[in-house]
């Protein structure tokens, strides 16, 4: 069964001046699709991301989130998505529970609400010993994963992940994306930027930019297939040389 769009991007443009960081895209995004939004540091990345978040507006085209304009809508679109950025957004000075019980009622989640989700997170994580732990004291890849999951503790339609597995080593990157399998196996988008060309082996489909405009878009076997390679790192090499000549 074929599954409706929740983002749809047309001729997107952000100048800053006489910059474009981001070039005409247009693309779209499937209910439950894990979509990989892939390119090198500064290929225009985050920048798309905050439109697409209703954080910033487009010099031109549309978007639309959820069946919401992102120009139009940015505080509606706000209670449809979670957003995760690079340094997790986690205040070190709380305990791992303050940091729930802020972001829950930053989301409009209601005192039982929090402490029934709060239960069932650190149970799920298995860190119910570091409930009352300040966050600086949480090891790294524990400390991303808890920002995992309060990005959707309010059980949005979409979830924005920008560079999320940025520092954190091999065996905790895999661990984090088996959260992000069983958001999406619970029917949630899930939106993720890397510059971690294996992880796009994880995504159903991938959308690799390069100087602000897609160079490619489609599953990682396709791509694969087209450029005539066997790794994701190889058709992102391919793209880099295309682009460079």
């Amino acid at each position: 069964m074929s599954r409706e769009s929740i983002i749809e991007v047309e001729n997107l443009t952000k100048r800053f001046g006489r910059f474009t960081a981001n070039d005409n895209l247009t693309f779209e995004v499937r209910e439950g699709e894990v979509f990989g939004f892939l390119g090198a540091n500064g290929a225009g990345k985050t920048t798309a991301l905050r439109i697409l978040c209703g954080l910033s507006k487009p010099t031109s085209g549309t978007v639309r989130i959820a069946g919401l304009d992102a120009s139009h809508h940015p505080d509606r679109i706000k209670k449809v998505i979670g957003y995760m950025c690079q340094r997790f957004a986690l205040y070190e000075d709380l305990t791992v529970f303050e940091n729930i019980q802020l972001y829950g009622g930053i989301y409009g989640l209601t005192p039982r609400e929090i402490r029934s989700r709060s239960d069932e997170l650190l149970d799920k994580l298995s860190i119910t010993d570091l409930r009352n732990r300040l966050i600086r004291s949480v090891p790294l890849g524990w400390r991303q994963k808890l920002a995992f999951s309060i990005a959707v503790l309010h059980r949005p339609k979409i979830v924005f992940l920008d560079e999320p597995t940025g520092g954190v080593d091999p065996i905790a990157r895999r661990q984090f994306w088996d959260l992000i399998y069983d958001a999406a196996r619970s029917g949630m988008t899930v939106f993720v930027t890397t510059h971690y060309m294996d992880e796009a082996e994880y995504c159903d489909r991938v959308c690799i930019l390069s100087g602000g405009r897609i160079e490619a878009l489609g599953r990682p076997e396709d791509l694969k297939t087209t450029c005539q390679v066997d790794t994701m790192d190889e058709v992102f090499i391919r793209i880099a040389r295309k682009d460079q000549t």
